[in-house]
């Protein structure tokens, strides 16, 4: 059996994702072999695995820190919301229907249940550790009941459960006790360390705290963490706009503006213009900030039919078309790519109660809803005249687009096992308005060099080469957020609760354990 820990919070926000993500870096960097679990994630922003297959993005992001490919296994339920009341539901990477909130919450969740231990099974007989993660908080006492995601979860998987607090919300003593107080005498046995996340100054400031709580809990504080701004590491969810890394518009610089739609997902694909030197990326707040915009994005949304009727209900295709027209280069993803077009039509209500609505009209394609929805990873070259450059992305999208006049692709590109070459997206005008599917394009250094460059003549600045490589800029901040965590967590403690010693997996990987498929 692995050992496993599971890594709770007394609310959602307080860092459980990032603390995961830590602590699979440190674990593979003491040698051992280990994977992410997280039973049930509700998120717009999930990825796709070698086989094709929908995840969270907070577990892709914690398998890529293990040094492990990302398996639907790690995240068995994802929760994507489509509206305000309805959610799609993914069961091992795959979609099985949509739900509203009450009727998913009411409903027999038996063989989700069933799904969640075949995956932790999975796992289990692949990895001699496994590091979990709650959702939201163990003690909502209104879901409790039917919560699949935090102690039930711990319980199948026999794990030592660490309590997370994050101390910038004020409250951190009550949230610390009121959740073990609120939890069943068995449950609160499983606790055996307290986290207190997000420490501004120096943490010996927090020492009688730390006193404080052990001595009324009888569990011993593990950490106090250091709040670690920047960390260029994946947000799971929209909630991570609020970070340091999208906030206040920068001086100086591209400006990129960002339009903020309502139902965005997959916005991580904006992440590496905001580590690009002389670009100043920002998500809008009103149609007014793209007046003096350098260039636009569109991002990835989970309602393409809302969020356009959206663009032309509020200003904001006004304002994307005064961009247009000011020669304002602007980039559509997957459904930023399908507003582009002449229409949007979802005869089969898969997102929203309108059959149709009207494009932005650039571009000479009309886009369908239909089932089944494609999830896969493609590569290729972008088309001429910048066919030297590779490119590779993800899709995630139900829409089938199609040509209703002269267009030109953006690249050719094909997925594993594909014999033929096909096109994707669009291109007009030397990149003055670019359309595409595969999201993580502006993780490509050579397509966001030639985009930026394209950017940059026509706001009158000279070319630059890119020095930006994403991958690199990840491992780097995978192990500075490792060695900051090891620096304030007491590892002995966690790895005694493990019941695991540091240095008893002395036998390869490949001996023991084979590859995940």
């Amino acid at each position: 059996m692995a050992q496993s820990v599971m890594v709770m919070g007394t609310s959602s926000h307080v860092g459980k994702s990032v603390l995961t993500t830590a602590l699979c870096r440190i674990f593979r960097q003491d040698g051992h072999r280990v994977a992410p679990f997280k039973v049930q994630n509700m998120s717009r922003n999930s990825a796709v695995t070698p086989d094709g297959l929908e995840m969270s993005r907070a577990q892709a992001t914690q398998a890529e820190a293990a040094g492990v490919p990302p398996d639907a296994h790690m995240n068995p339920i994802l929760l994507k919301p489509t509206d305000g009341r309805t959610s799609q539901v993914i069961v091992q990477g795959r979609v099985c229907g949509d739900q509203s909130a009450a009727s998913y919450m009411r409903s027999d969740k038996r063989e989700l249940w069933r799904a969640a231990e075949e995956s932790f099974r999975y796992l289990a007989e692949r990895f001699p550790v496994i590091v979990m993660e709650g959702a939201g908080s163990p003690v909502e006492m209104n879901l409790k009941a039917r919560d699949l995601a935090n102690m039930r979860a711990a319980e199948m998987a026999d794990a030592a459960v660490i309590l997370v607090a994050d101390i910038e919300r004020g409250g951190v003593f009550a949230s610390v006790i009121g959740t073990l107080d609120l939890l069943e005498p068995a449950e609160r046995a499983r606790v055996k360390g307290i986290v207190i996340n997000k420490f501004r100054g120096d943490t010996t400031l927090f020492d009688d705290g730390v006193r404080f709580l052990e001595e009324r809990t009888g569990i011993p504080v593990l950490g106090v963490i250091p709040y670690l701004p920047d960390l260029a590491i994946d947000e799971e969810d929209s909630l991570g706009l609020d970070s340091p890394r999208y906030g206040p518009r920068q001086s100086g610089g591209l400006r990129i503006g960002i339009v903020p739609l309502p139902h965005m997902a997959n916005f991580t694909d904006v992440d590496a213009l905001f580590w690009e030197p002389d670009v100043a990326p920002f998500f809008g707040r009103t149609p007014d900030d793209l007046l003096d915009a350098d260039a636009v994005i569109v991002p990835g949304t989970k309602n393409t039919m809302d969020d356009l009727a959206w663009l032309h209900a509020t200003g904001w295709s006004d304002a994307l078309q005064h961009a247009r027209s000011r020669d304002c280069p602007i980039l559509g993803i997957c459904g930023g790519y399908q507003m582009l077009g002449q229409v949007v039509r979802d005869p089969d209500g898969f997102e929203s109660h309108r059959l149709e609505v009207p494009g932005l009209g650039w571009v000479p394609i009309a886009t369908t809803l239909v089932s089944p929805k494609r999830t896969v990873w493609v590569e290729g070259r972008l088309a001429d005249p910048w066919t030297s450059v590779p490119v590779k992305g993800y899709e995630i999208h139900m829409g089938r687009t199609i040509s209703v006049g002269d267009t030109a692709p953006l690249a050719t590109v094909h997925a594993a096992g594909e014999t033929q070459w096909r096109p994707d997206g669009i291109v007009l005008e030397d990149m003055a308005v670019v359309g595409t599917y595969l999201h993580g394009i502006l993780d490509n250094q050579g397509f966001r060099e030639v985009w930026l460059n394209q950017v940059r003549q026509r706001a009158g600045v000279d070319p630059e080469r890119s020095i930006v490589s994403v991958p690199a800029l990840r491992e780097r901040a995978y192990d500075r957020l490792a060695t900051a965590v090891r620096g304030h967590l007491r590892l002995d403690l966690l790895y005694a609760a493990m019941q695991q010693e540091t240095n008893t997996l002395n036998e390869s990987e490949d001996e023991k354990h084979g590859s995940i498929s």
